[in-house]
């Protein structure tokens, strides 16, 4: 195995905005991102792919524990792959209606959801977010590979989904975040490593004609709830 890179630094290039435009800056994405609803119903109207590009670029730039980047972020745009990724969703997904925890189901009666996955096939694209337990290096022996332990997986994803979700918002498109339970399909599905685990099955495109949303998802928690200051 090849030693990792000793320490290095660099310059840091930052932009130190003006305060106005960095209090007009904060308040226009605050704006954005209080519109933003989850979406269950796409048109299937075409999205240009940069616009896809972009956001995988943007969630790209998240921290992550050692610069590791344990992410792979799926872009499916195939017809009959959405339509298998559907079947498989909505097998899942009936079971847990059919026999999942009382209590979790009644947390969801307010959003009115069902085992009925129809955005996965209406949506223009579906990113499916990897997440990639190890790593893989070369081996002594040519040819040969072992694993490189990865560092906070969970939380360097989650950032980067969050990023990935507000770039695409900030770009006009609807989402719906969906984690289907389990999601074990979608790696064979996709022709993931078995070092890959999805976290994430996203939806993106444009909101359908007359789409609805739960008039429960309006309600967000209040400021005083969520901040503290110490």
């Amino acid at each position: 195995m090849s030693e990792p890179a000793p320490y290095e630094p660099v310059p840091l290039h930052f932009e130190r905005l003006a305060p106005e435009e960095q209090l007009r800056r904060s308040r226009a994405f605050l704006e954005t991102m209080a519109k933003r609803r989850s979406c269950r119903f796409f048109s299937q109207a075409p999205v240009d792919r940069e616009l896809i590009v972009n956001a995988v670029r943007a969630a790209g730039t998240a921290p992550s524990g050692a610069n590791q980047q344990p992410w792979t972020f799926v872009v499916v745009e195939d017809p009959e792959t959405k339509v298998a990724m559907r079947s498989a969703a909505e097998a899942e997904e009936q079971a847990f209606y059919d026999h999942g925890s009382a209590t979790w189901r009644a947390a969801l009666a307010p959003l009115g959801t069902d085992a009925v996955k129809e955005h996965i096939t209406d949506a223009p694209y579906v990113i499916v977010v990897f997440a990639q337990v190890h790593g893989v290096a070369s081996g002594d022996e040519p040819g040969s590979s072992v694993p490189v332990k990865h560092y906070y997986v969970r939380e360097s994803v989650g950032i980067a989904c969050g990023l990935l979700i507000a770039s695409l918002t900030h770009a006009g498109l609807a989402t719906l975040p969906h984690t289907p339970s389990p999601m074990g399909f979608l790696a064979p599905l996709l022709g993931r490593p078995d070092a890959e685990r999805p976290v994430l099955l996203l939806p993106v495109g444009l909101p359908a004609a007359g789409a609805t949303v739960p008039k429960h998802a309006l309600w967000k928690k209040k400021l005083d709830e969520i901040l503290v200051w110490r």
